[in-house]
């Protein structure tokens, strides 16, 4: 057991370490202005436009990082900060949402596969840190709650793995288009793809922290007799 403690807290400190450098990027390149002095909506807008899709719409969301597309509507939410600034980091962000638009319009496969999942993660998140809980307090006399909890909580890993190509394929996305629309230069495209990156790092290190929080239960699980 006490590689699983090691394992869950050498995740949670690069999760740490990746989120802050993640804020530190963002901070660093929302100070560096585009040429264009497009605003992350106008990018949003555009991004749209040149790929042909007139049936999403761009809408200012209350946040800090809160930057979302929502399939079921068809609306690429931008936060505040992101949807009325002209910036690198904007740009990227508005670039990113709406590659998932353009997943979306082309039935981009892992996409498609993580929104049939939302329903069964919804349900799996009601309920698992209950189930879970019980399963740890009754694990000796009742251990098939505890696996149960550990199915519910596979799920919600598996979304977690599942969403790893659907971020990057929208990164390498936006990072194509701002360059080939002429968003971002010679002197900025190497700032928005950081942006991107680092991004990219915090969903993989998500994933990672899911996959050794499911390690760190199917130990107890296995360990119960001894």
């Amino acid at each position: 057991m006490l590689y699983a403690y090691v394992l869950f807290g050498l995740v949670a400190l690069v999760s740490w370490l990746v989120q802050a450098n993640f804020q530190s990027k963002f901070k660093k390149y929302s100070k560096i202005a585009l040429p264009s002095g497009m605003t992350g909506r106008d990018v949003a807008m555009k991004m749209l436009r040149d790929n042909g899709i007139t049936d999403v719409q761009v809408i200012s969301t209350a946040g800090q990082l809160t930057d979302h597309y929502n399939p079921a509507n068809k609306t690429v939410n931008l936060s505040e900060v992101v949807y009325a600034t002209n910036s690198v980091a904007a740009a990227a962000v508005a670039a990113h949402e709406c590659g998932h638009a353009v997943q979306h319009a082309t039935a981009y496969a892992p996409l498609t596969l993580r929104s049939k999942l939302v329903p069964v993660v919804s349900f799996a998140s009601n309920w698992i840190q209950w189930v879970l809980l019980g399963g740890i307090l009754l694990v000796q006399v009742f251990p098939g709650l505890l696996l149960a909890g550990i199915v519910l909580f596979a799920t919600t890993t598996l979304f977690s793995i599942v969403t790893l190509p659907v971020e990057i394929n929208a990164s390498q996305r936006a990072v194509a288009w701002l360059s080939n629309a002429g968003i971002t230069n010679y002197e900025t495209r190497d700032a928005a793809s950081g942006a991107l990156k680092s991004a990219a790092y915090t969903y993989v290190i998500a994933a990672l922290s899911s996959m050794a929080t499911l390690f760190y239960y199917i130990m107890i699980y296995l360990g119960r007799r001894d």
